[in-house]
């Protein structure tokens, strides 16, 4: 398969000039080992067991490697964590070590935080413009530059491609299967989590099917802030014997080390005077495509309005459409140095799926919303923060999936997803 460049190539291109050492993070399967390996003259592959044994005898081995050296699932041997970072210390060069990791390590044996010595870099599975399914128009640079730029462009992806689109994956090697193996690499994939991923953190599962429940419970409430507790309830619910909340707590901090979970935290504001903010996050897996296959979605079933129902409203393709614009987001987010937050008021009064902050705190609001048309009501949160909060709001979006790109009479700029870029 060749490789397809992604949007973080150019971030690490430009780290990799400046700093001596860079850390990409993030879920088995986005592609940060060919990514890196693309840079590196030497590597350490800390997944491969002759390699691991090596390496865990003689840690200063990667210390010998030629520039840039390339430590593969370093969390496997923790103290090369260390080493680099005192070779940091030391004066190492820009360039000089690219490390990966598929998990964050064991709280227990957990090295120094390498802050101001290594930097973190977060990739994700491919955004929906790495996936080449249309030329982008609209720039999230442009949007977050304050200038209000005009908006155009058209688009033929529809309701039926988004549902693909889906259900493809952003997982590089799951998307360059056939259409028909997808639903199995899929399957692999979440199996694999339970089977293996959470078992080579270190930690044993003791009720395998009940973390798989509850990883299911936790894709069917998707772009949502349930309580864990409901969360709980809906994974088990012909069980008495339900696991304690302190067993899903730890369920879940096992899914976010190795980065399977990826919510979306409430936003909270510095500036401005907005009060009773919800502090719970929203509820985001790494790839929208594993909440759908966990809940046994198809893209049928989502044009069809099957799925988990909330408020008795058939409402999960649009879940998924929000997933996957988030995904997007903040993927684009990241090669400007923006952060992504959600707001939701503790009432429930007022909700806005994306909020992008600049390092400066201001902000662009960002809706998603799956249809092709544009009614009052999915405006109506955007204007309002922008009537409560317009010196910091820099643009109002509504992302949905209709065919044109425009900015309405009021200011909002209407998106298709598919059109939303770099």
């Amino acid at each position: 398969m060749a490789y397809v460049r992604r949007l973080v190539d150019d971030q690490l291109d430009e780290l990799l000039t400046l700093l001596p050492a860079i850390s990409i993070e993030g879920a088995k399967g986005v592609g940060k080992t060919e990514t890196a390996g693309k840079r590196a003259t030497s590597a350490f592959a800390l997944d491969v067991p002759a390699t691991l044994t090596m390496v865990g005898a003689n840690p200063e081995l990667v210390l010998m490697g030629d520039p840039t050296t390339f430590i593969d699932e370093w969390q496997r041997v923790p103290s090369t964590w260390d080493l680099v970072r005192r070779a940091v210390d030391e004066g190492a060069p820009p360039g000089r070590f690219l490390l990966a990791g598929s998990a964050s390590p064991d709280p227990k044996t957990k090295p120094h935080s390498g802050a101001g010595r290594i930097v973190r870099l977060m990739m994700r599975p491919m955004s929906l413009p790495e996936r080449g399914v249309e030329t982008p128009t609209v720039s999230m640079a442009s949007l977050l530059s304050g200038g209000l730029p005009n908006i155009g462009g058209a688009t033929s992806v529809h309701l039926a491609a988004y549902a693909d689109e889906i259900m493809n994956s952003g997982f590089p090697g799951i998307r360059a299967a056939l259409p028909a193996a997808r639903p199995y690499l899929l399957d692999s994939y979440i199996s694999r989590i339970v089977e293996h991923d959470i078992p080579e953190t270190g930690q044993d599962v003791r009720r395998p099917t009940s973390l798989l429940q509850w990883l299911t419970a936790y894709g069917a409430g998707t772009a949502t802030t349930a309580s864990y507790a409901s969360l709980l309830s809906a994974a088990t619910p012909a069980e008495e014997a339900k696991p304690s909340k302190v067993t899903a707590m730890v369920y879940r901090d096992l899914l976010q080390r190795i980065w399977v979970l990826d919510p979306l935290p409430a936003w909270s504001p510095m500036l401005g005077g907005l009060k009773y903010l919800s502090q719970a996050p929203k509820h985001h897996l790494v790839d929208p495509a594993l909440a759908a296959r966990l809940v046994g979605a198809t893209p049928v079933s989502l044009l069809n309005g099957e799925g988990p129902k909330r408020h008795g409203e058939d409402v999960f393709f649009g879940a998924l459409f929000e997933s996957l614009a988030t995904q997007t987001v903040r993927t684009l987010a990241q090669t400007v140095g923006a952060k992504v937050f959600h707001l939701r008021t503790q009432g429930g009064d007022h909700e806005i799926d994306l909020i992008v902050q600049r390092p400066d705190l201001k902000i662009v609001a960002i809706e998603a919303k799956l249809s092709s048309i544009v009614r009052p009501a999915d405006v109506a949160h955007l204007l309002w923060l922008k009537s409560a909060m317009r010196e910091l709001v820099l643009d109002t979006v509504l992302v949905n999936a209709g065919p044109e790109a425009y900015r309405r009479k009021d200011g909002v700029a209407v998106v298709p997803l598919a059109l939303l870029g770099a």
